[in-house]
């Protein structure tokens, strides 16, 4: 196939690009949409606060006939690169029909681009920052997916190593089944290290009190603390801590949100979770209005689905590997019992992280998804 690459420059050509992904897995069982007004808002310089620190640029690949069959960012995070001292260009939202020369037109593109601005490493899938979803889905391709994370045909990775690629790094997704009663040696440890190092739970019972305290934003500085040493991780500013605090709080169940203090009234800990909007996203087929709002509050407030996303877990480092996330878990378990929930979505989480992989030892676990991050130089 003769494939053309062109930069979006228009409104409409920006449309394009984020409609491609809905028309190539329309009606497919597993993949979940984005709301396509946050997608605007993701690319929109005016509208994204990660603009202060990545500049990035969108590609659409046509064929002979004029047609739509490929599209990639290209995107470079210079706060990541400062930080993890690396000139890497990362490739991300990127979707291709079934064909070599598609896949390979539109990585050429972005490493292109990348040269042209000084890089000499190439990776992805990576969206902006860690709160954009990653990595490329390797494993799993009979599981729905979920609303933070990709879905992506089994032979997207066929091709991406075919050009080499190599991989960077893995995240693993857990289902974690609800027990029936918190297990006895969970509890325990619970109980122990609440003592030793005078930590109490604190429930949250406003969502207004939670963004006029300042609570919501020292939960976002916490995530910063604690997700500071993974894998390409790049510090919210505090206009990105604005944006996510404005955008997440509104839509969470508080009951499902449990915070660990120490004796000096500091947040070490954090656990957020809520239910899946899979399957609401997926028959609002990407759109708030006419009545995609209606699926979306359906699934938060009336009929919730059986199943949970685990949105994130966080402790802080001084706090790390002591135990601490057993008190959010005893903490979230009975509310979870008593919303009807049988099980949770743990969300990507990096295979080397021991941390997190060790806080389910006391579930029963499936590991029923794996996705990857390539990398290579150019």
């Amino acid at each position: 196939m003769s494939v053309e690459i062109k930069k979006v420059s228009t409104k409409k050509e920006l449309k394009k690009f984020i409609r491609f992904n809905y028309e190539l897995y329309k009606n497919n069982p597993y993949s979940v949409p984005d709301l396509y007004d946050d997608m605007l808002n993701t690319f929109s310089p005016a509208k994204n606060p990660a603009f202060e620190f990545c500049e990035a640029d969108y590609f659409l690949a046509y064929n002979e006939q004029g047609e739509v069959v490929g599209r990639v960012a290209a995107i470079i995070n210079h706060r990541a690169n400062e930080t993890w001292n690396r000139k890497c260009v990362r490739f991300g939202w990127i979707d291709f029909i079934d064909d070599p020369a598609v896949s390979e037109a539109l990585l050429s593109t972005v490493k292109a681009w990348g040269q042209e601005r000084g890089m000499n490493e190439i990776e992805g899938p990576l969206g902006f920052t860690d709160m954009d979803a990653e990595g490329m889905l390797i494993e799993g391709f009979d599981q729905l997916s979920t609303m933070a994370t990709i879905y992506n045909f089994p032979y997207y990775p066929q091709h991406i190593e075919r050009l080499g690629l190599k991989k960077s790094a893995d995240w693993v997704e857990m289902k974690i089944y609800v027990p029936d009663a918190i297990p006895e040696k969970h509890k325990r440890i619970s109980d122990i290290i609440a003592r030793k190092y005078n930590l109490r739970v604190r429930k949250l019972t406003s969502k207004r009190g939670l963004k006029k305290s300042g609570v919501a934003h020292e939960i976002f500085r916490l995530i910063n603390e604690a997700y500071a040493p993974l894998f390409g991780f790049s510090k919210m500013t505090e206009k990105q801590i604005d944006k996510y605090v404005n955008m997440y709080i509104p839509v969470l169940d508080l009951r499902m949100v449990s915070i660990v203090e120490n004796a000096e009234q500091e947040i070490v800990a954090v656990g957020i979770s809520m239910a899946s909007l899979s399957v609401a996203l997926q028959r609002a087929k990407g759109k708030l209005f006419p009545f995609g709002w209606f699926h979306l509050l359906k699934a938060l407030m009336w009929k919730r689905p059986k199943v949970l996303d685990l949105l994130l877990v966080a402790v802080r480092p001084d706090y790390q590997s002591k135990g601490v996330n057993a008190l959010l878990f005893t903490d979230l378990i009975p509310v979870y019992q008593k919303l009807g929930f049988e099980y949770a979505e743990s969300n990507p989480e990096l295979e080397m992280n021991d941390k997190v992989q060790n806080q389910w030892q006391y579930f029963k676990t499936e590991q029923h998804k794996r996705r990857r991050c390539y990398k290579a130089y150019i």
